[in-house]
């Protein structure tokens, strides 16, 4: 159940790190040349949220770490709709090329709204999407889909999408993968989380998730963090 509607203000939200405060966590990082490559989620889409900044999360994420790096290079490539079979097509050689030191893949979403998705081909997919990536040699980062991600249309939706993020999980259990994992987060119980479309996350979830992205960044740096504490119950693997 959604919570209930609430006015809130970026600045205010204990969920959403300043700018200033994100970059004071990624002080340290050494990343120059960040790439982001996938679907809307990669991309940012979504929808306004009042007292937030429209922004998308991959470019409050660059925004930050160009405030280490003033001269840091940003690419991204996402396509709205993109398939995971589109995403290796089109988008994997531009990555490459590009070099980057840290990447973000998220990709998987769109094939899940067929009749039948197939889980095999898709596994197969992004693991060498994500083969592609780990391969620069760079940090690769990815997302599980939130729990409130439902497409009405399939009744089983909720279980597809459950099925994608334990494929995300397996390949990001990769030593050098930094696993982003928002399907239990609280974010998921605002009733204004989602964009007029109902599907993307409108700009107070553009705002959490790239709030996630720098404290599991941080992590990865060792560096500690005053995060709030979030329960997020362990998910089985399933055979898919």
């Amino acid at each position: 159940m959604a919570a209930p509607l609430l006015t809130r203000f970026e600045e205010t939200d204990p969920s959403v790190l300043t700018p200033a405060g994100a970059a004071s966590l990624l002080a340290s990082a050494p990343w120059r040349r960040f790439a982001v490559v996938g679907d809307s989620l990669s991309a940012g889409t979504g929808g306004p949220t009042p007292g937030y900044a429209s922004l998308g999360w991959p470019v409050r994420v660059a925004d930050v770490l160009r405030r280490v790096h003033p001269d840091l290079a940003y690419l991204n490539t996402a396509v709205v709709g993109a398939t995971s079979a589109e995403v290796l097509a089109q988008q994997a050689d531009p990555m490459v090329t590009f070099a980057p030191d840290l990447v973000h893949v998220s990709s998987g979403a769109n094939d899940l709204f067929v009749s039948d998705p197939d889980f095999a081909a898709l596994e197969r997919t992004l693991r060498r999407v994500f083969a592609l990536a780990g391969g620069t040699g760079a940090v690769l980062t990815t997302f599980t889909l939130g729990r409130a991600f439902v497409v009405r249309r399939f009744p089983d939706f909720t279980d597809r999408v459950r099925r994608l993020n334990d494929i995300v999980r397996a390949l990001a259990a990769d030593p050098d993968a930094v696993l982003v994992d928002v399907e239990d987060h609280p974010v998921n119980d605002r009733a204004d989380l989602l964009s007029a479309d109902h599907v993307h996350f409108a700009a107070a979830g553009q705002a959490v998730l790239a709030t996630e992205v720098v404290y599991a960044l941080a992590a990865t740096l060792g560096q500690p963090t005053s995060r709030p504490v979030h329960h997020r119950p362990q998910h089985p693997r399933r055979n898919t």
